[in-house]
Protein backbone atom coordinates (compact mmCIF):
# COMPACT_ATOMS: atom_id res chain seq x y z
CA UNK A 1 0.00 0.00 0.00
CA UNK A 2 1.48 3.30 -1.32
CA UNK A 3 1.05 6.20 1.47
CA UNK A 4 -1.46 8.11 -0.51
CA UNK A 5 -3.58 4.74 -0.37
CA UNK A 6 -7.53 5.48 1.66
CA UNK A 7 -6.84 5.17 5.50
CA UNK A 8 -8.14 2.22 6.65
CA UNK A 9 -10.69 1.17 9.65
CA UNK A 10 -11.98 -1.75 10.94
CA UNK A 11 -15.15 -1.56 12.61
CA UNK A 12 -16.20 -4.59 14.87
CA UNK A 13 -19.95 -5.37 15.00
CA UNK A 14 -20.69 -3.44 12.00
CA UNK A 15 -23.30 -5.05 10.26
CA UNK A 16 -26.11 -3.58 12.16
CA UNK A 17 -26.77 -0.66 14.49
CA UNK A 18 -23.96 1.66 15.94
CA UNK A 19 -21.49 -0.53 14.29
CA UNK A 20 -22.71 -0.05 10.84
CA UNK A 21 -23.51 4.11 11.10
CA UNK A 22 -19.69 3.99 12.61
CA UNK A 23 -18.76 2.39 9.28
CA UNK A 24 -21.04 4.33 6.91
CA UNK A 25 -19.76 7.70 8.91
CA UNK A 26 -16.15 6.56 7.97
CA UNK A 27 -16.80 5.21 4.37
CA UNK A 28 -18.33 8.88 3.90
CA UNK A 29 -14.82 10.64 5.02
CA UNK A 30 -13.17 8.27 2.15
CA UNK A 31 -11.82 5.79 4.87
CA UNK A 32 -11.53 2.47 3.31
CA UNK A 33 -13.95 0.35 6.03
CA UNK A 34 -13.57 -3.37 6.83
CA UNK A 35 -17.16 -4.83 8.28
CA UNK A 36 -16.09 -7.12 10.94
CA UNK A 37 -19.10 -9.41 11.60
CA UNK A 38 -19.72 -12.78 12.55
CA UNK A 39 -22.78 -13.76 10.31
CA UNK A 40 -21.37 -13.96 6.82
CA UNK A 41 -24.79 -13.33 5.40
CA UNK A 42 -25.53 -10.12 7.32
CA UNK A 43 -22.01 -9.04 6.82
CA UNK A 44 -22.33 -9.08 3.65
CA UNK A 45 -25.50 -7.51 3.13
CA UNK A 46 -24.60 -4.75 4.61
CA UNK A 47 -21.36 -4.64 2.22
CA UNK A 48 -23.60 -4.85 -0.62
CA UNK A 49 -25.76 -1.82 0.71
CA UNK A 50 -22.98 0.55 1.85
CA UNK A 51 -21.32 0.10 -1.71
CA UNK A 52 -24.35 0.95 -3.39
CA UNK A 53 -23.89 4.09 -1.49
CA UNK A 54 -20.72 4.81 -3.08
CA UNK A 55 -18.86 3.75 0.13
CA UNK A 56 -15.80 1.53 -0.34
CA UNK A 57 -16.88 -1.37 2.58
CA UNK A 58 -15.43 -4.36 2.28
CA UNK A 59 -16.59 -7.65 4.80
CA UNK A 60 -14.38 -8.97 6.82
CA UNK A 61 -16.04 -12.18 8.73
CA UNK A 62 -14.94 -11.85 12.78
CA UNK A 63 -16.12 -13.28 15.69
CA UNK A 64 -14.21 -11.39 18.42
CA UNK A 65 -14.48 -14.26 20.92
CA UNK A 66 -12.80 -16.61 18.56
CA UNK A 67 -9.09 -16.38 18.31
CA UNK A 68 -8.66 -17.87 15.29
CA UNK A 69 -11.52 -16.03 13.62
CA UNK A 70 -9.54 -13.17 14.74
CA UNK A 71 -6.65 -13.92 13.55
CA UNK A 72 -7.87 -14.79 9.80
CA UNK A 73 -9.40 -11.08 10.11
CA UNK A 74 -5.65 -9.71 10.56
CA UNK A 75 -4.27 -11.85 8.28
CA UNK A 76 -7.03 -10.94 5.72
CA UNK A 77 -7.00 -6.93 5.91
CA UNK A 78 -2.61 -7.21 5.90
CA UNK A 79 -2.93 -8.97 2.65
CA UNK A 80 -5.81 -6.59 1.46
CA UNK A 81 -4.36 -3.32 2.86
CA UNK A 82 -1.19 -3.72 4.32
CA UNK A 83 -1.81 -1.53 7.44
CA UNK A 84 -4.78 -0.51 9.63
CA UNK A 85 -5.56 3.38 10.45
CA UNK A 86 -8.62 3.31 12.58
CA UNK A 87 -9.86 0.15 15.17
CA UNK A 88 -13.23 0.79 16.29
CA UNK A 89 -14.04 -1.67 19.02
CA UNK A 90 -17.72 -1.58 19.11
CA UNK A 91 -18.68 -5.36 19.28
CA UNK A 92 -21.05 -5.82 22.34
CA UNK A 93 -23.10 -7.14 24.12
CA UNK A 94 -25.63 -7.50 27.28
CA UNK A 95 -27.81 -10.21 29.67
CA UNK A 96 -31.31 -9.44 30.86
CA UNK A 97 -31.25 -6.68 33.19
CA UNK A 98 -31.82 -7.77 36.84
CA UNK A 99 -30.61 -7.33 40.52
CA UNK A 100 -26.40 -8.06 40.55
CA UNK A 101 -27.72 -10.71 43.42
CA UNK A 102 -29.57 -12.48 41.06
CA UNK A 103 -27.18 -12.59 37.89
CA UNK A 104 -25.45 -15.88 36.69
CA UNK A 105 -22.07 -16.05 36.74
CA UNK A 106 -21.97 -17.72 33.58
CA UNK A 107 -24.14 -14.50 32.50
CA UNK A 108 -21.34 -12.71 33.47
CA UNK A 109 -18.14 -14.57 32.14
CA UNK A 110 -20.34 -14.74 28.66
CA UNK A 111 -20.74 -10.91 28.19
CA UNK A 112 -17.29 -10.30 29.28
CA UNK A 113 -16.06 -13.03 26.54
CA UNK A 114 -17.57 -10.04 24.19
CA UNK A 115 -17.21 -6.76 26.23
CA UNK A 116 -13.42 -7.04 27.80
CA UNK A 117 -11.53 -10.46 26.30
CA UNK A 118 -12.80 -9.76 23.20
CA UNK A 119 -11.10 -6.20 22.80
CA UNK A 120 -8.03 -7.42 23.76
CA UNK A 121 -8.19 -10.27 21.61
CA UNK A 122 -8.67 -7.70 18.53
CA UNK A 123 -6.30 -4.84 19.58
CA UNK A 124 -3.40 -7.19 20.44
CA UNK A 125 -4.11 -9.07 16.64
CA UNK A 126 -4.55 -5.63 14.70
CA UNK A 127 -1.74 -3.75 16.71
CA UNK A 128 1.37 -4.79 14.40
CA UNK A 129 -1.11 -3.24 11.12
CA UNK A 130 -2.36 -0.21 13.27
CA UNK A 131 1.78 0.25 14.29
CA UNK A 132 2.31 0.29 9.89
CA UNK A 133 0.04 3.55 10.28
CA UNK A 134 1.14 7.33 10.42
CA UNK A 135 -1.51 8.22 12.63
CA UNK A 136 -2.97 5.05 14.23
CA UNK A 137 -6.34 5.94 16.51
CA UNK A 138 -8.18 3.08 18.67
CA UNK A 139 -11.85 3.65 20.07
CA UNK A 140 -13.38 1.60 22.53
CA UNK A 141 -17.18 1.82 22.51
CA UNK A 142 -17.85 2.85 25.82
CA UNK A 143 -20.64 3.21 28.04
CA UNK A 144 -21.67 5.96 30.88
CA UNK A 145 -23.05 3.04 32.20
CA UNK A 146 -19.52 1.74 32.91
CA UNK A 147 -18.23 4.74 34.88
CA UNK A 148 -17.49 4.37 38.60
CA UNK A 149 -17.25 7.52 39.64
CA UNK A 150 -21.04 8.47 38.22
CA UNK A 151 -21.97 4.97 39.59
CA UNK A 152 -21.05 5.83 43.00
CA UNK A 153 -22.67 9.02 43.07
CA UNK A 154 -25.62 7.38 41.52
CA UNK A 155 -25.74 10.48 38.90
CA UNK A 156 -26.46 10.46 35.09
CA UNK A 157 -24.84 13.66 33.62
CA UNK A 158 -26.39 13.00 30.47
CA UNK A 159 -30.03 13.09 31.83
CA UNK A 160 -31.07 10.19 30.49
CA UNK A 161 -31.38 8.18 34.21
CA UNK A 162 -32.98 10.66 37.20
CA UNK A 163 -30.72 11.00 40.65
CA UNK A 164 -30.47 8.08 42.44
CA UNK A 165 -31.63 5.81 39.96
CA UNK A 166 -28.33 4.66 38.17
CA UNK A 167 -29.00 1.18 36.86
CA UNK A 168 -26.85 -1.86 38.66
CA UNK A 169 -26.69 -3.96 35.83
CA UNK A 170 -23.39 -6.74 36.86
CA UNK A 171 -22.73 -8.15 33.99
CA UNK A 172 -22.62 -4.94 31.08
CA UNK A 173 -21.92 -2.35 33.91
CA UNK A 174 -18.75 -4.17 35.32
CA UNK A 175 -17.81 -4.95 31.80
CA UNK A 176 -17.50 -1.62 30.30
CA UNK A 177 -16.00 -0.32 33.50
CA UNK A 178 -13.03 -3.43 32.30
CA UNK A 179 -13.36 -1.91 29.04
CA UNK A 180 -12.55 2.03 30.37
CA UNK A 181 -9.30 0.23 31.84
CA UNK A 182 -8.14 -1.66 29.06
CA UNK A 183 -8.70 2.20 27.71
CA UNK A 184 -6.29 3.68 30.15
CA UNK A 185 -4.01 0.62 29.74
CA UNK A 186 -3.20 0.71 26.05
CA UNK A 187 -3.25 4.44 25.98
CA UNK A 188 -0.58 4.37 28.55
CA UNK A 189 1.62 1.81 26.30
CA UNK A 190 0.90 3.23 23.16
CA UNK A 191 0.92 6.94 23.72
CA UNK A 192 4.90 7.09 22.64
CA UNK A 193 3.75 5.86 19.33
CA UNK A 194 1.34 8.24 18.72
CA UNK A 195 -1.29 5.93 18.64
CA UNK A 196 -4.55 7.42 20.48
CA UNK A 197 -6.88 5.24 22.64
CA UNK A 198 -10.20 6.80 23.96
CA UNK A 199 -13.41 5.12 25.32
CA UNK A 200 -16.55 7.12 24.37
CA UNK A 201 -19.85 6.38 25.01
CA UNK A 202 -22.69 6.99 22.58
CA UNK A 203 -25.31 7.79 24.26
CA UNK A 204 -28.70 6.23 25.11
CA UNK A 205 -28.97 4.52 21.07
CA UNK A 206 -31.96 3.08 19.90
CA UNK A 207 -30.31 -0.79 19.30
CA UNK A 208 -30.94 -4.65 20.02
CA UNK A 209 -29.32 -4.34 23.54
CA UNK A 210 -31.66 -2.06 25.06
CA UNK A 211 -34.67 -3.09 23.36
CA UNK A 212 -34.43 -0.11 20.84
CA UNK A 213 -36.08 2.09 23.99
CA UNK A 214 -32.89 4.77 23.62
CA UNK A 215 -33.97 8.35 22.41
CA UNK A 216 -30.90 8.71 20.22
CA UNK A 217 -30.30 7.00 16.63
CA UNK A 218 -27.61 4.99 15.74
CA UNK A 219 -26.83 7.65 13.38
CA UNK A 220 -26.57 10.06 15.90
CA UNK A 221 -24.60 7.34 18.20
CA UNK A 222 -21.97 7.11 15.64
CA UNK A 223 -21.04 10.80 15.75
CA UNK A 224 -18.43 10.64 18.90
CA UNK A 225 -16.72 7.15 17.67
CA UNK A 226 -16.03 8.24 14.53
CA UNK A 227 -14.71 11.73 15.42
CA UNK A 228 -12.01 9.92 17.58
CA UNK A 229 -11.21 7.41 14.89
CA UNK A 230 -10.06 10.18 13.07
CA UNK A 231 -8.77 12.51 15.44
CA UNK A 232 -5.53 14.88 14.23
CA UNK A 233 -2.42 14.03 16.21
CA UNK A 234 -2.87 16.51 18.80
CA UNK A 235 -6.42 14.61 19.80
CA UNK A 236 -6.72 13.26 23.39
CA UNK A 237 -5.93 9.65 24.18
CA UNK A 238 -6.82 7.51 27.77
CA UNK A 239 -9.64 9.42 27.67
CA UNK A 240 -13.43 8.73 28.18
CA UNK A 241 -16.32 11.31 26.32
CA UNK A 242 -19.94 11.03 25.98
CA UNK A 243 -22.74 12.29 23.13
CA UNK A 244 -24.29 15.45 24.62
CA UNK A 245 -24.49 17.31 21.13
CA UNK A 246 -21.22 19.49 21.67
CA UNK A 247 -18.08 18.93 19.23
CA UNK A 248 -16.05 17.30 21.00
CA UNK A 249 -18.26 15.40 23.06
CA UNK A 250 -18.73 15.40 26.88
CA UNK A 251 -16.03 14.23 28.89
CA UNK A 252 -16.63 11.38 31.36
CA UNK A 253 -15.42 10.50 35.01
CA UNK A 254 -13.93 7.04 34.71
Amino acid sequence: MTTNSPRTALVTGANKGIGRAIASRLGEQGLCVYLGARDESRGRQTERELRADGLDARFVQLDVTDESSVARAAKHIEADAGRLDSLVNNAGIGGPVGPPSRTAVGEVRRTYETNVFGVIAVINAMLPLLRRSAAARIVNVSSLLGSLTHAAAQEDPSGVFPAGAFPAVLDYNTSKAALNALTVTYANELRAEGILVNSVSPGFVATDINGHRGHLTPEQGARLPALLATCCDDGPTASFFGEDGSPAGQPLAW
